[in-house]
């Protein structure tokens, strides 16, 4: 899924009448639980929980949010993988255990938990309003500015890999293995060489503009809503107590 489908996402959601703070509160205390809580239940706990809310209140269709997992989810299958499947001690070769399995399943469970908790907060809440709930709570600007350049940077280099990668698709750059991998190494280069000229005309541009560190954005205040708070206590002691009377 591409930034600006998911930001696109994020500005349709009903919940985004709803105050950062609050959203960031829910989707932090759901990860914290998917960490510190035993696997079973309470990383399903917390998935069912927060693709529930993704999918329900904060009416993000399906396939986005399949895509939007994508990238995460070949992370996780590779960490799980590589948990699972051990080297012997004696001789050479690799092997699974029935230790690595069940640590295998445990890092899963958490992971799983912890990235459908964080969907949840960038689904549902546009980066602009995320910059200036951070900036009102006091965050250095230093690190607001920064986040807020490299979440537009971002903008800049998924354009540069779909210009590129256009330009060679219509120059039958994938109609072969070879082709594929000569247009890969290709696409890397060019899109790294485009994404530092837009980064350095970026530069130039706001220094013309009389940049001095610090970048507003303009965005509306929500205020807290007592409500979305206790709701979001009540799930989280909820995951707590059932995930302990289980365990």
């Amino acid at each position: 899924m591409s930034a600006p489908a998911l930001d696109t996402a994020a500005w349709a959601s009903p919940w985004r009448r709803y105050s950062p703070g609050d959203k960031v509160l829910l989707s932090l205390g759901l990860v914290i639980s998917a960490l510190v809580l035993p696997p079973w239940p309470a990383s399903g706990l917390v998935t069912a929980i927060a693709l529930g809310l993704i999918l329900g209140p904060g009416r993000v269709p399906p396939h986005l949010l399949l895509r939007a997992a994508r990238g995460p989810a070949a992370f996780i299958v590779l960490g799980t993988v590589s948990i699972a499947i051990t080297w012997r001690t004696s001789g050479f070769g690799p092997t699974v255990t029935s230790e690595s399995l069940t640590a295998a399943a445990s890092t899963l469970s958490h992971a799983v938990a912890g990235t459908s908790a964080v969907l949840l907060l960038a689904a549902t809440t546009p980066m602009t309003d995320l910059l200036s709930w951070a900036r009102r709570r006091g965050v250095p600007e230093a690190v607001v500015d920064v986040a807020g350049l490299t979440y537009r940077l971002l903008f800049v280099l998924l354009e540069s890999v779909s210009a590129v990668r256009s330009a060679q698709t219509a120059r039958l750059g994938y109609t072969s293995r070879r082709a594929t991998l000569r247009s890969a190494s290709g696409l890397a280069a060019a899109t790294l060489t485009r994404a530092f000229d837009r980064a350095r005309r970026l530069e130039t541009g706001l220094a013309g503009r009389g940049f001095e560190g610090v970048m507003r954005t303009v965005g509306e205040q929500q205020s807290s809503s007592r409500s979305f708070e206790l709701w979001t206590f009540a799930s989280l002691a909820l995951v707590v107590a059932v995930s302990l009377g289980v365990a």
